[in-house]
């Protein structure tokens, strides 16, 4: 049996196109699979048949050797079951159109749209169309998203569809391995943060727009990032209150809270040491309200000043006598 990897880019298309697909309606099981995807109708030329041909016939090249050798057959060369892209007909090509034509209109969804989308009704993921060329070179299309019943006397739809169970299982996967990993395995709520992440996957998971990239799985690693540092950064302000309120009371914090005390308190004896070494007692005079001169001492932390110019005449001495001395440092005061 083939080796099932849940967390590749390929399986990861080939499922969020299977959901997809479920929100969709076409005119007959042939139109799923599409050879290339285009912005617009206009966009469909004769470059844009060429590597959908190209596209296809890679497709079928694939396809024929991963069934021969599931079927048993040993040393296979892939360059024995080659397609041709010349031998594939214009009419058997698929093309996937992202547009909003049949999207309808919602225009108090947002008080200023910016987009197209803003401009109708919330969808699920970006809409498409799918085209085929029929015998006299026309576009004929054979498919739309969020459609149910016929393309002409069918209406849309949105919430039709539904998610394969091995997208879902992929999404398991995903949120289960980024929460094994060493910077978040420790905490106590690494559960709950998996929990969110597995949430935010399924509300966007469909999202993931295949005309802009073909990598997936950086998108929904960049989405389980985000939910897990979410999730921290409440617990960390949620931790911050609860030990406010128990030191307030004159009770332990956490351990963290003890810590990051203990730390500070450290680093302020070293500062106040390091000013007490370099203090200089000096004695001044100031007049009283009676007008009387009364004599002061006071503490002063020299403030030694260091230039570039100092620090490049010290750096060509130590490379000239090979050591710097005090009187050396008194000439660059």
């Amino acid at each position: 049996m083939r080796k099932v990897n849940y967390l590749n880019n390929k399986d990861l298309l080939a499922e969020i196109h299977k959901s997809k697909c479920t929100y969709s309606s076409f005119v007959s099981e042939n139109d799923h699979d599409y050879d290339i995807i285009a912005s617009s109708v206009k966009k469909i030329n004769a470059s844009t048949i060429l590597q959908a041909r190209k596209n296809k016939a890679r497709k079928l090249t694939q396809t024929a050797w991963e069934d021969a050798k599931a079927a048993g057959s040993k040393r296979l060369k892939m360059s024995d079951f080659e397609v041709l892209p010349r031998k594939i007909d214009k009419t058997d090509l698929v093309f996937r159109v992202m547009t909003f034509e049949h999207i309808p209109e919602d225009s108090a969804r947002k008080k200023n749209p910016k987009t197209v989308a803003d401009h109708h009704v919330k969808v699920n993921f970006p809409p498409y169309q799918h085209y085929r060329l029929n015998q006299k070179g026309d576009l004929v299309c054979v498919g739309k998203s969020h459609w149910v019943d016929g393309l002409e006397n069918g209406q849309f739809k949105t919430d039709h569809g539904t998610m394969t169970n091995k997208l879902a299982l992929m999404y398991m996967k995903l949120c289960e391995r980024y929460g094994t990993r060493a910077n978040w395995r420790g905490y106590t709520y690494n559960d709950e943060m998996q929990s969110q992440a597995l949430m935010q996957l399924s509300q966007i998971g469909l999202q993931f727009d295949e005309s802009k990239s073909d990598n997936p799985f950086a998108y929904y690693t960049a989405a389980i990032t985000n939910s897990f540092t979410r999730v921290l950064n409440i617990e960390k302000k949620n931790q911050n209150i609860r030990d406010d309120i128990m030191e307030m009371n004159g009770m332990l914090p956490s351990y963290t809270r003890q810590n990051k005390n203990e730390e500070q308190a450290k680093a302020e004896g070293v500062n106040r040491r390091n000013i007490l070494n370099n203090v200089v007692v000096e004695k001044t005079h100031y007049l009283d309200r009676k007008g009387e001169k009364v004599e002061r001492t006071i503490a002063v932390a020299p403030v030694k000043v260091y230039t570039k110019k100092a620090i490049k005449e010290l750096n060509r001495t130590l490379k000239k006598d090979g050591s710097v001395t005090a009187e050396d440092f008194e000439k660059v005061k």
